[in-house]
């Protein structure tokens, strides 16, 4: 009876939303990313995004005003992680602060030896547990080249891995995905991620996935969608696990348009 309902309820949002077409046209063609989805992964994508807009605040602060656009930028790229997944991935919090460039809030935390620290570091993105998510607006607009860099993914990322605590890299996994696969793949691939990090090593997907299994998660899941070549070239196992968590194959679309 409840899902019943909520399939009704969803319909409802869908058919009353009033998305202007040209306007989600445009949101496409700056992300060069969807530019290879289906017609039928297409309609998913805006189906979805209409539920996300319609559940989630999105606002500005530090003097930050929002047209209709940037909302419709956001949503489309928070959503293109549960494509294939569903709309309550997100549940269990509202809002989204947009400011308009870094900011630099204050957070504490307590090292080892038990001492209490501030960091005042300015950030582009902040995932909170079951609390909003935060995004600086400079950094939201996408980058030319499919650089691997997207913090709107990154952030959506950390919120897929809180959905069971703290995030650590590991999300909850489907039914029918092995957590021996997926530790042992992460474990190896942040090891020699690391070394060659710390070997200055130059690398194509971005070196802060060395701060952490948790930014390691969040970065790769950024260059999955958005180099999947290269995901798929220097870590085939995570790709692998990726493409079983977010039931996507990025790099075959890319092979698709290559022989277009």
């Amino acid at each position: 009876m409840f899902e019943a309902f909520r399939r009704w309820r969803r319909r409802r949002i869908i058919e009353r939303a009033g998305l202007d077409p040209a306007l989600w046209q445009q949101t496409l063609a700056q992300l060069p990313f969807l530019r290879d989805l289906t017609p039928a992964e297409n309609e998913r994508l805006r189906q979805t995004v209409i539920l996300f807009l319609h559940d989630k605040s999105i606002h500005g602060a530090g003097g930050l005003v929002l047209d209709a656009a940037m909302p419709l930028l956001i949503a489309a790229q928070a959503c293109i992680l549960i494509l294939n997944l569903d709309i309550d991935y997100y549940a269990g919090w509202v809002e989204v602060i947009v400011y308009p460039d870094e900011f630099v809030p204050t957070m504490e935390y307590v090292d080892e030896d038990g001492i209490v620290h501030t960091d005042h570091a300015p950030r582009a993105g902040e995932a909170w547990l079951q609390g909003p998510l935060i995004l600086s607006w400079a950094d939201v607009a996408p980058r030319a080249g499919g650089e691997g860099v997207n913090v709107v993914i990154h952030e959506f990322a950390h919120k897929l891995d809180m959905l069971n605590g703290d995030a650590n890299g590991f999300p909850p996994l489907h039914a029918g995905m092995n957590r021996r696969d997926w530790v042992g793949a992460f474990e190896a691939a942040y090891s020699d991620f690391c070394r060659r990090v710390e070997a200055d090593e130059e690398t194509r997907i971005d070196p802060y996935a060395a701060e952490s299994p948790a930014e390691f998660f969040a970065v790769l899941s950024e260059a999955f969608f958005e180099i999947p070549a290269v995901v798929h070239a220097d870590y085939p196992e995570i790709y692998a696990q990726l493409q079983q968590f977010y039931k996507q194959h990025p790099l075959a679309r890319n092979s698709i348009r290559s022989r277009d």
